[in-house]
């Protein structure tokens, strides 16, 4: 590999020196240039003194005015409202103690929280209309179920009586040999009845 790496070195290409006039004109020029910005910064102090001499004495001084401003920027005054200064705040200043801000978001986020554990402490006491109408069907559920119970217990002795009364005519007509069957028809009646199928028949 050549010793200037895959490119190659630079040594074919032409040198150019800077005369010693040229440094001496740019140097001149360079000074000049900054005379005017000095007299330029200057007049702007100034200015800028005699507008604090005007206004009140306060004692609270701004950064920006400080700040030296360079070429044109130094004498366009610019008012933009919607500029955020930004200002160094110093340690006194600072609150490190005091309450954390919260955003619109955390604010809003804690306050549904709030409004919801409220709810639900309501709506266990029985206070809300939504606890209040589930009360209300719960009790209406409540009386349906014991009704059909008692309708049902009704209909079981109702169908167990008419058993009894066909078995009791049977009996009478002498239609049963002996005593003996009747028992055992009356006792498996019961044991049916008794274990909840004397619904079905």
């Amino acid at each position: 590999m050549p010793k200037g790496g895959k490119k190659g070195g630079h040594k074919g290409r032409m040198r150019t020196y800077t005369s010693p006039e040229e440094i001496d004109a740019q140097m001149k020029a360079e000074k000049e240039r900054k005379k005017k910005e000095e007299e330029e910064g200057a007049a702007v102090n100034d200015n800028q003194s005699e507008d604090k001499l005007t206004a009140s004495g306060s004692g609270d001084s701004d950064d920006e005015g400080s700040e030296k401003r360079k070429g044109v920027e130094g004498l366009i005054e610019i008012e933009n409202p919607n500029r955020v200064a930004q200002k160094a705040k110093k340690i006194t200043d600072i609150e490190l103690e005091g309450p954390k801000q919260l955003s619109r978001r955390e604010r809003e986020e804690i306050e549904k929280q709030k409004a919801k554990e409220r709810y639900m402490k309501m709506h266990l006491a029985g206070k809300t209309d939504q606890a209040k109408a589930d009360l209300a069907r719960l009790a209406i559920i409540r009386k349906q179920r014991e009704e059909a119970a008692r309708k049902k217990e009704e209909e079981r002795k109702g169908k167990l009586a008419a058993f009894v009364n066909v078995v009791e005519q049977l009996v009478k007509m002498s239609c049963w040999k002996s005593e003996i069957h009747y028992c055992f028809l009356l006792c498996h009646c019961s044991k049916r009845s008794s274990a909840g199928g004397g619904d079905s028949g």
